[in-house]
């Protein structure tokens, strides 16, 4: 049998019409109105004709989930094919917890669209960047971060690859990391099209407010094994999972060590399964002999499947 994980992308995987090869399939669409009902929000809406709400943090995280459930429905609906292990890229491991039946799916929406409200509010637009930074080591962004504070935040929050590491801070502080970084040697340094600074310490104060909301959630114990980005380890403590939650809010995304801790427990196959195909490419650079799927349009849930089914 072939040791699959189950991959769940993050906020920045959304597009207008994302997933749209699978949006007349009546999984799909009783999926988003589970959604619509949870939130009195019509997602599917969103997701089809306002790109800019779309890219709004607190609608994009439920928009995501939402999606992401609805193919894991579908796939499961055509295969008999189950993942052993489940990881999420920050907001997609509330994903891998409905998988996992640690969540419902409805309190799950509303958990990410509170958080996406929380963490708009954290910051002042304008306040707060995110900027890659490629072709560096980790230690080397890790220094130009340090060399670029100036009393301000600026810190390594997604270890994403190799090579590829995101910041996040004060808006100026990331801005002169960017020129320390070319400093430093590094290829590429730009930029991203946000306005939240996920996992940098200026989400504490969102994390705090997150934290009494995930205190009046019932959890469950994972069904399914899931590695958590704070510490790229499996939880089964009830407990430990919802610190985990609160603390990837603020800290940094451990996605390299994570896969590696996949790879090491003899992963053979990983599909991603949501919007876009980001982490697919992500994972291809953190380990070697393996298989690496998306299910972001018909062609690739097809090949998919035909690859599982012959494995």
């Amino acid at each position: 049998m072939t040791i699959l994980a189950f991959v769940f992308p993050g906020q920045g995987s959304q597009k207008l019409k994302m997933l749209s090869d699978f949006s007349n399939e009546a999984i799909f669409i009783d999926t988003f109105n589970e959604a619509h009902a949870a939130l009195n929000l019509d997602l599917l809406e969103i997701v089809n004709n306002d790109e800019t709400r779309l890219n709004e943090t607190s609608f994009t995280q439920p928009a995501i989930l939402a999606a992401s459930i609805a193919l894991w429905r579908l796939f499961c609906a055509q295969n008999n094919v189950r993942p052993q292990f489940l990881a999420g890229h920050s907001l997609g491991e509330y994903t891998a917890l409905v998988v996992a039946e640690v969540l419902s799916f409805k309190e799950a929406l509303k958990l990410v669209h509170l958080r996406g409200q929380l963490m708009q509010q954290a910051v002042k637009p304008g306040e707060g960047a995110m900027a890659a930074i490629l072709g560096l080591d980790d230690q080397g962004v890790v220094e130009a971060c340090k060399e670029a504070a100036h009393e301000e935040v600026v810190s390594a929050v997604n270890f994403n690859a190799p090579g590829q590491v995101v910041i996040a801070g004060n808006t100026n502080a990331v801005t002169r990391a960017i020129d320390t970084a070319k400093t430093l040697g590094a290829k590429r340094a730009t930029l991203l099209p946000v306005s939240v600074p996920s996992h940098c310490i200026l989400m504490k104060p969102a994390a705090d407010q997150l934290a009494e909301a995930l205190n009046n959630v019932a959890f469950a114990t994972p069904k399914i094994p899931v590695v958590q980005n704070i510490d790229a380890q499996f939880h089964s403590d009830v407990a430990e999972i919802k610190i985990a939650l609160i603390q990837q809010l603020y800290n940094p995304v451990q996605w390299v060590k994570s896969i590696k801790k996949l790879g090491a427990s003899g992963m053979a196959s990983f599909i991603e399964c949501g919007p876009g195909k980001v982490l697919t490419g992500l994972n291809k650079r953190i380990i070697e002999n393996a298989q690496f799927y998306s299910l972001e349009d018909k062609n690739s849930f097809d090949s998919a499947q035909a690859a599982l089914q012959g494995s």
